[in-house]
C-alpha cells in the first residue's frame, strides 16, 4: 500500500507548507498579489525567536535522565540497583543508588548550568529591539516578533536580526557595507547590492507602497549561496521579474557598517536563518583512549561475569553435601528450597554480581568528563600561545579530543595562510614578456620614500603600449575591491600618506588588494565604484570611466574570475585574471609562451602567480552573453551550473596579456615547527591548491623537503609520458627497493612525494579490473609510507578531505591532524581525527568548524609536544589507575567467599562500599590528571623526540593493561591474606568474645574487613603517589588529606551511634582495631609488600631498559644543565633554528635562519630553478645572497 499521499498531506497541514515544497513565496509587507496575478497561497514559517537551548522546564529531568541512561556504564548500575532493590542482595541498595545518583547529579547539574546559559543568551537575543515598517510609519518591537514578510529598517552599527533581503540603502547607489565577523571572522567591508527596481524607495512610506513578492530556495546552511528572484508589480503592467543572489542576502548576526540606515524585508527567521542552521552539532569524534576505555571495561564485565558464574557453582557444589547445607536459623532456607533450582541458581547469580559490580567504575567516566573539561583551559590560559596582533588566543571547541593531540601519527596542513602569512606583496608583472617591477610595498602601506617612483623596466626594448594599457587597466577593474576615503575605518586610522588621508583599499582577499596597490604604484588608480561606473586614474592624470556591467564571480572550480565593463567610447570589454591552468587553454593569440616563461619561474621562486586576458565583445556578442546570464540568474534550481555552463560559454578565445607575481610570506617559525613535527615522528604532508613549482619552493623553505631529499612525481605530466600503471610500479620500486637496502647500510635515503589533483583522482577511482593493475590505492599508500613527506597540489577541498580519509581508514588506523585557516580546508578539517583551524585572514569558517582553534601556524608545536604529551600521559593514568584501585578493592571481596561458604557475605561495610570511589580515592587521582608533569615543558620543547614515548597508544596498550591489572591482583592477595594470618590462632575471651592471639585484637568479620579496606586505600594512595613527579602544595594536601579524611571519617563513623541507623555493626570497630600495637605493625608491613614489586620493576626498567622520557628525567635529577646536552641524545642541540639539525642545516645557516624567522623564506629559496637534476630530483643549494 502506497503511504506517500497521506504522508504529504500530513506534512503539508501539520509540519509547515516550507516543509514539503522545493521554494517559498514570501509576500513583502504581508501584501496579497494583485488580481490576475499567481495565487496567494498564505504559508506558515517559525517566528523570529532563537532557541539554541536543550532542555526546558519540564522536559529536563526526563530528557536528561533518557539522554544520561543511554551510556552503557550508567544503564548497567541502574540494572544493579533494581535488582538490589527487587531480590534480596548481599549489598545495601544504596552502595550501587548513591554512587550511580551521584554520577547522574553532577552530569546534570553541569549540563543544566551550560543550559541555563544559553537559556539567557536565548532571551537577550530574542528581547532585541527592532524597527519594522508597518503602514508607512516605524515600529519598535521585539526581535522574536518579527515574521516572514516584514519590513525591518536596520541603523548604522546595528546587527541584522535575520536574514534579509536588501531593498533600498540610505546610499545613492542603493548599495551597503557590511561586516560578517561572528559569522566568518572575516573583518573586511563587504558590499552587498539592492535590486535596481527598488533602490529608489528612499522614505517608509515609499517603501511601504511597494508590491511585491520574492521567490527563493528554502532555508540552507550554506553561508556563501543564494537563489531567489523578485516580482514587482506595478499598475497595468506585467510584473518585472529580478535575480536575487546571495549579494543581496544579509545574514543574521552581521552588523551594517558606513551606511546610515537600509530597508530589507526578512526572508528567514529564527531557526530558519543560515547563522543558525550552521550552529548544529558535528558528527561527534571519539578518542583512541575512549575506544581503550570501552574495550578494557568489556573485559572488566566478562571477568565479573565469570566470577558470579565461579561462585555460583561453587557454592551448590559446596552445599551437596547435607551437613553442608544452609545453617537451621535461617528461615528464609525453607522458603528457598520449595523454589525450582534453576530460580535459584539465577537469583544467587544476580546476587554475586551485585557483590561484585565494584569493579566496573561507574565514577571513572565522571572523572574523565570533569579532566577533559578543566584540562581544556590548560590550551586557552596558555599566554605563550596568545597572539598580540589579533588579540587572542587559542580556542578549545571540543575538550573531548585533548589527549589526541598526544596521539598524532600525520599532520595534514594547507599552504597559504597556515605555513605561509597571507600577507601579500605585489613583485612583479609580466607584460608580453617584458617585466615591470614597483618598489616593494605592502598591503595597506606605502613606502613615502618610493613615492616619486614609477616603475622600473628590468626587460630591455620598448613594449606595447596598448597591451601594456589594457593590463593595467584590467588588474584595475578585474576585482572586488572596496574603496575606503575615509581617515579611520571602525575606529582604526588607516591609508594615510604623508599625514593626508587617502584612499584604502579593502577586500576579503587579499591577493586582490596586493594587485589593485601595485598598479597604483605603477600608474594607475583605481578611485571608486560609483552609480554601477568604475573610475580609474591613470598615468596622465585623467579619470576613465568604465560602466560595470556584469562580474564572473570567482569560484574554486573555475579559478578564475571576470567583469564585462563598457568604456566611455561604447567598446565592451571582458576582462579575466585567474590561475595559468585557467587562462591558457582559453588563449587564441597573445605571447603565450615568453609569459608562460616568466609564470613558471615565478612559481619556482615561490610566488603566486596569476595570468590576466581579454576579450573585446561585439554589441551582438554581449547582447547573447546578457542571455546567458540572464537565464542562468533568474533560474530558481540548478542556478550554479546553469551559471557555470554560462561563464563557459562567455570566457573563451582569450588575447593573453600577461601575468603577475605575488610573494607570501612564510609565517614565522614555521620551518622549526616543521622540523620538531619530524623529529617527533609524525608526517607532515602539505595539500594545497597552489601549482606545483610555488609549492615545493614553499616545502624547501619550511624544511619539509630538505637538500638531500630525493623528490618521487606522480604528476599528470609525467602520466602523460607513462601510463599510471608503470609511473606507480617504477616508484614503488625505487622506495621498496632503497627499504630492503637500507638494513645493509647506515644511510637511509629520504623520499619526498609530489602528486597533483589529476593523478590523485586517477589512482582513487575505482578500476573495473579486479586484478593486475586494478588496485592503485594501495600501492600508492605503500609510496607514501616510505616517505618522509608528500606535497599534494591543485587539490580541490573534497580531495583534501579524499586524502585524509584514504589515511585515516588504512589498514594501520594512523591518528591524523588536519590544519587550515580557510573555508576550502573544513573539510578535511571534519574528515581527520583532530581538526585544527587558524585565525587567519582567509575568514573564520576553519576555526569554526575545528575541535581546536590557534592563532599562528608556529603554536602547533607546543599544542602537540606538550600539551598533548601531558594530557595523555594524564588521562592513560587515570584510566589504568581505576581499574587497578577497583581490581584491588573488589577481589578481596570474590576470596572472602571461599572462606565464607559462598554465602554473599560483603566484605566492607556499607559505608566503604559506597564511599570507596566517591570520596576516599577520587580526588587524587582528578588532581593527578590536572597538574601532573612527568618531565619539564622546555625539556618536551626542547626534544621533540619525547612525542614517541606516548605515540600509538603506548600507555594503553594491553601488555600494559595487563601489567595493572596483574599488580592489582598482587595487592589484593596480599592484602586479604596478610590480613588473614594476622587473624590467625584465634581465642575466646572471658566474655566469649574472640580475640587474635598474635595482634591481642577482637576478632570479627567486619574488624578483619576494617583492616583489609585500611590496608587497600593507602596502598593506592600511596602507589599514586609514587607515580607523581611534580610535587605542590595541592598534591600534598589533597593525597595527604584524603588519607587523613578516611581515619577522621572511620572514627566518626565508629565512634557514635547514630540514630537513624537501624544496625550499629561498625561501633568502635576501627577504634579498637587501631588500639593494637601488632595491628599498626601489620598495616604498615602489607603496604610496604604491596607497594615494593612496582618499586622493583620501575628501578629496573629504569636502569636496565630506559625510555626516552626516563633519560630525560635522570639528567633532570643529576642537575645537568639543559641547555647543553639533549636528554634524548646526547648531542648539543643545533644553535640554528632553536632545536637539533641537520649537518646540511649546518651548511645552509641563511637559509634555516631566514626560514625560523618567517620574514621572506619563500624567497630565500628562490635558487629552486637550480634545483632540478636527474631524475627530476630537486636539490637545495645554499643561497647566494641573503633576502632582507
Amino acid at each position: 500500500m502506497d503511504f506517500s499521499v497521506l504522508r504529504n498531506i500530513i506534512s503539508r497541514y501539520c509540519a509547515g507548507e516550507e516543509y514539503w515544497v522545493d521554494s517559498r513565496t514570501v509576500y513583502i509587507g504581508h501584501k496579497e498579489p494583485p488580481p490576475g496575478a499567481e495565487a496567494y497561497i498564505p504559508q506558515r514559517y517559525p517566528d523570529n525567536r532563537i532557541v539554541s537551548s536543550k532542555y526546558t522546564l519540564w522536559n529536563f529531568i526526563p530528557k536528561n535522565l533518557f539522554e544520561q541512561f543511554r551510556r552503557i556504564a550508567n544503564f548497567y548500575f541502574l540494572l544493579i540497583f533494581l535488582v538490589q532493590l527487587i531480590i534480596d542482595t548481599p549489598t545495601s541498595p544504596v552502595t550501587s543508588g548513591l554512587p550511580l545518583f551521584f554520577v547522574i547529579t553532577v552530569t546534570a547539574s553541569k549540563q543544566g548550568y551550560e543550559d541555563w546559559l544559553r537559556h539567557k543568551a536565548d532571551c537577550s537575543t530574542n528581547e532585541c529591539p527592532v524597527d519594522v515598517v508597518q503602514q508607512g510609519t516605524v515600529v519598535r518591537t521585539q526581535s522574536s516578533k518579527l515574521r516572514v514578510g516584514d519590513v525591518v529598517m536596520v541603523r548604522e552599527d546595528e546587527t541584522f536580526p535575520c536574514d534579509l533581503i536588501l531593498l533600498s540603502s540610505s546610499r545613492d547607489d542603493g548599495t551597503c557595507y557590511v561586516t560578517t565577523t561572528s559569522l566568518d571572522g572575516e573583518s573586511s567591508h563587504k558590499t552587498y547590492y539592492a535590486v535596481p527596481d527598488t533602490m529608489a524607495f528612499k522614505t517608509e512610506q515609499e517603501v511601504d507602497s511597494l508590491h511585491a513578492t520574492i521567490e527563493c530556495e528554502q532555508p540552507q546552511p550554506d553561508l556563501y549561496k543564494f537563489v531567489g528572484r523578485i516580482n514587482i508589480y506595478k499598475e497595468r503592467e506585467d510584473p518585472l521579474a529580478r535575480p536575487l543572489g546571495a549579494e543581496n542576502l544579509l545574514l543574521r548576526g552581521a552588523t551594517l557598517k558606513n551606511t546610515e540606515h537600509i530597508y530589507a524585508v526578512a526572508i528567514y527567521t529564527g531557526m530558519d536563518t543560515k547563522m543558525t542552521l550552521n550552529y548544529q552539532s558535528k558528527s561527534q569524534k571519539r578518542s583512541a583512549v575512549e575506544k581503550s576505555m570501552n574495550a578494557f571495561l568489556i573485559v572488566y564485565l566478562c571477568i565479573l561475569i565469570s566470577k558470579a558464574v565461579i561462585n555460583t557453582v561453587l557454592k551448590y557444589a559446596w552445599q551437596c553435601s547435607p551437613d553442608r547445607d544452609e545453617p537451621w536459623y535461617n528461615h528464609r532456607t525453607e522458603i528457598d528450597r520449595g523454589r525450582h533450582v534453576v530460580i535459584r541458581a539465577f537469583t544467587d547469580f544476580l546476587a554475586f554480581m551485585v557483590l561484585f559490580n565494584y569493579i566496573i567504575p561507574v565514577s571513572m567516566y565522571v572523572t574523565v568528563e570533569m579532566q577533559k573539561f578543566l584540562g581544556s583551559y590548560f590550551i586557552a590560559w596558555d599566554k605563550d600561545m596568545y597572539d598580540e596582533e589579533l588579540g587572542e588566543g587559542a580556542q578549545v571547541n571540543t575538550s573531548d579530543l585533548n589527549e589526541e593531540l598526544g596521539q598524532v601519527e600525520y599532520v595534514f596542513t594547507d599552504k597559504t595562510g597556515t605555513l605561509t602569512e597571507n600577507n601579500m606583496e605585489f613583485i612583479e608583472c609580466c607584460v608580453d614578456g617584458h617585466v615591470y617591477i614597483p618598489h616593494a610595498i605592502c598591503n595597506g602601506q606605502i613606502l613615502s620614500a618610493a613615492s616619486s617612483i614609477d616603475m622600473i623596466d628590468s626587460s630591455p626594448g620598448g613594449y606595447r603600449r596598448e597591451h601594456e594599457e589594457l593590463f593595467f587597466r584590467a588588474l584595475c577593474l578585474c576585482h572586488t575591491v572596496q574603496v575606503k576615503e575615509e581617515e579611520t575605518v571602525d575606529s582604526i586610522k588607516r591609508g594615510i600618506h604623508q599625514g593626508k588621508p587617502t584612499s584604502f583599499y579593502i577586500s576579503s582577499s587579499p591577493d586582490e588588494v596586493a594587485l589593485v596597490e601595485g598598479m597604483k604604484r605603477l600608474g594607475y588608480t583605481y578611485l571608486r565604484l560609483k552609480d554601477s561606473h568604475m573610475e580609474i586614474l591613470n598615468k596622465d592624470d585623467e579619470i576613465e570611466r568604465f560602466e560595470l556591467l556584469h562580474v564572473l564571480n570567482f569560484d574554486s572550480v573555475r579559478r578564475r574570475m571576470s567583469v564585462i565593463v563598457k568604456s566611455s567610447a561604447g567598446e565592451y570589454l571582458l576582462f579575466c585574471k585567474g590561475a595559468d591552468s585557467s587562462i591558457f587553454p582559453r588563449v587564441v593569440s597573445g605571447k603565450v609562451e615568453q609569459v608562460r616563461a616568466r609564470v613558471e619561474q615565478n612559481a619556482v621562486e615561490g610566488l603566486r602567480t596569476l595570468c590576466v586576458a581579454y576579450r573585446s565583445l561585439s554589441p551582438a556578442e554581449y547582447k547573447e552573453a546578457c542571455y546567458q546570464l540572464s537565464n542562468a540568474k533568474l533560474a530558481l534550481q540548478d542556478r550554479e551550473q546553469r551559471l557555470a555552463q554560462a561563464y563557459d560559454l562567455i570566457e573563451r578565445n582569450f588575447t593573453l596579456l600577461g601575468a603577475t607575481a605575488v610573494e607570501d610570506r612564510l609565517q614565522e617559525k614555521a620551518a622549526d615547527t616543521i622540523e620538531s613535527l619530524h623529529k617527533a615522528g609524525m608526517k607532515v604532508w602539505v595539500l594545497t591548491g597552489d601549482k606545483m613549482e610555488t609549492a615545493a619552493a614553499t616545502c624547501y623553505a619550511s624544511k619539509l623537503f630538505r637538500s638531500s631529499t630525493q623528490i618521487l612525481e606522480l604528476t599528470k605530466k609525467r602520466t602523460e609520458e607513462q601510463s599510471l600503471h608503470d609511473v606507480l610500479f617504477d616508484l614503488s620500486r625505487t622506495v621498496l627497493g632503497q627499504r630492503s637496502l637500507s638494513g645493509l647500510s647506515v644511510d637511509c635515503q629520504d623520499y619526498g612525494l609530489i602528486i597533483d589533483g589529476a593523478t590523485l583522482s586517477a589512482v582513487l577511482k575505482p578500476s573495473p579490473e579486479s586484478s593486475g593493475s586494478g588496485n592503485y590505492r594501495e600501492i600508492f599508500l605503500e609510496i607514501c609510507r616510505n616517505c618522509s613527506a608528500v606535497l599534494c597540489c591543485r587539490m580541490a577541498p573534497l580531495q583534501k578531505a579524499q586524502i585524509v580519509k584514504l589515511i585515516k581508514v588504512s589498514k594501520e588506523h594512523p591518528i591524523t591532524l588536519a590544519i587550515g585557516d580557510g573555508a576550502n580546508d573544513v573539510s578535511m578539517i571534519l574528515e581527520a581525527h583532530v581538526g585544527i583551524g587558524i585565525m587567519g585572514k582567509e575568514g573564520r569558517q576553519a576555526a569554526r568548524n575545528s575541535d581546536y582553534a590557534i592563532p599562528k601556524f608556529k603554536h602547533l608545536k607546543k599544542m602537540l609536544l606538550v600539551h598533548g604529551h601531558f594530557y595523555y600521559i594524564r588521562i592513560a593514568e587515570l584510566v589504568q589507575y581505576f581499574f587497578y584501585k577497583n581490581v584491588c578493592f573488589i577481589f578481596p571481596q570474590f576470596l572472602y567467599q571461599f572462606f565464607c561458604g559462598f554465602s554473599q557475605q560483603p566484605l566492607y561495610d556499607t559505608a566503604y562500599l559506597t564511599l570507596y570511589n566517591i570520596s576516599f580515592t577520587s580526588l587524587p587521582i582528578l588532581l593527578y590528571s590536572l597538574i601532573e608533569k612527568h618531565v619539564s615543558i622546555e625539556t618536551l620543547k626542547r626534544d621533540p623526540t619525547l612525542y614517541r614515548d606516548v605515540a600509538k597508544n603506548s600507555l594503553l596498550r594491553w601488555p600494559v593493561f595487563l601489567y595493572w591489572t596483574c599488580l592489582g591482583l598482587f595487592n589484593a592477595c596480599i592484602f586479604f591474606f596478610g590480613a588473614y594470618f594476622l587473624f590467625d590462632n584465634t581465642t575466646f575471651t572471658s566474655n566469649g568474645q574472640l580475640m587474635t592471639t598474635n595482634t591481642q585484637m577482637m576478632f570479627g568479620n567486619w574488624t578483619f574487613g576494617t583492616l583489609v579496606f585500611t590496608v587497600l586505600v593507602f596502598t593506592v594512595t600511596l602507589k599514586l603517589a609514587l607515580d607523581t613527579h611534580h610535587w605542590t602544595w595541592i598534591n600534598h594536601f589533597v593525597i595527604w588529606g584524603s588519607l587523613l579524611f578516611y581515619v577522621i571519617f572511620s572514627l566518626l563513623w565508629g565512634g557514635i551511634i547514630w540514630p537513624f541507623m537501624n544496625y550499629q555493626r561498625m561501633y568502635y570497630v576501627f577504634m579498637q582495631m587501631l588500639s593494637s600495637g601488632p595491628a599498626w605493625l601489620g598495616i604498615i608491613l602489607l603496604i610496604t609488600i604491596s607497594l615494593l614489586p612496582d618499586v622493583v620493576k620501575k628501578v629496573l626498567c629504569r636502569t636496565l631498559w630506559p625510555t626516552a622520557t626516563e633519560r630525560a628525567q635522570r639528567v633532570r635529577a643529576d642537575g645537568v644543565c639543559e641547555g647543553s646536552v639533549s636528554p634524548a641524545t646526547g648531542l648539543d642541540p643545533s644553535p640554528v633554528g632553536g632545536g637539533g639539525g641537520s649537518e646540511s642545516d649546518m651548511l645552509c645557516p641563511a637559509r634555516t635562519c631566514e626560514g625560523d624567522r618567517g620574514g621572506g623564506g619563500v624567497r630565500a629559496a628562490r635558487t629552486y630553478d637550480s634545483m632540478m637534476s636527474h631524475n627530476s630530483n630537486y636539490l637545495l643549494s645554499q643561497p647566494l645572497d641573503h633576502v632582507p
